[in-house]
């Protein structure tokens, strides 16, 4: 992982940027799928855990040859008046190495009663009981849109950027280009 490519969305009046890069991690998701980018990681340098947004840029870490397969399977198609791109180039001396996850909250409180119901062989007032409304959780992190191909559900896809360590950890990333275990470097 020694190369970088970032994806900058240009200002739009028509479009929020939030909006925009619901539609650019989409395709970059599909776009991983097609090319089977187990080894391309996604990070958000300008992002704000504070907003929490995930600011208007988009990093791919990875070898050469697969950011570059990755830009050759054409994912970008219907972004390109949306987005800068700069790269593939060399990664710079990093300041460290940071983890990028998916965080899934355990927020809705019917989604935890029907998971109890099932689990426990309970009726819905027995589930009521066990999970009130007030046992939601809510994240306060940076997240994307997406909608499911699979269910046509939109959800919220939250994302936290790890504290930053010294040394690089290694393993394979989701089609999201998330990892639980594997860090990108940091710069």
């Amino acid at each position: 992982m020694d190369h970088y490519i970032d994806i900058r969305l240009l200002p739009d009046p028509e479009f929020p940027p939030n909006l925009l890069m619901n539609a650019l991690f989409a395709k970059l998701h599909r776009g991983l799928v097609a090319v089977g980018g187990r080894k391309i990681g996604a990070s958000f340098p300008e992002h704000d855990n504070e907003a929490p947004t995930l600011g208007g840029c988009l990093r791919l870490h990875a070898d050469p040859a697969s950011l570059e397969r990755l830009m050759a399977s054409n994912w970008l198609v219907g972004m390109r008046d949306h987005t800068h791109v700069i790269g593939p180039e060399p990664i710079p001396k990093p300041e460290g190495y940071r983890r990028i996850r998916r965080v899934q909250a355990k927020s809705s409180p019917e989604r935890l009663r029907r998971r109890h119901m099932k689990r426990h062989q309970v009726g819905i007032e027995a589930a009521r009981a066990a999970i009130p409304d007030t046992k939601a959780k809510y994240l306060k992190l940076p997240y994307v849109t997406l909608g499911s191909q699979s269910t046509g559900q939109r959800f919220n896809l939250f994302i936290a950027h790890d504290p930053i360590i010294d040394q690089p950890m290694t393993g394979d990333f989701s089609h999201y280009g998330l990892s639980r275990t594997a860090t990108i470097p940091w710069f």
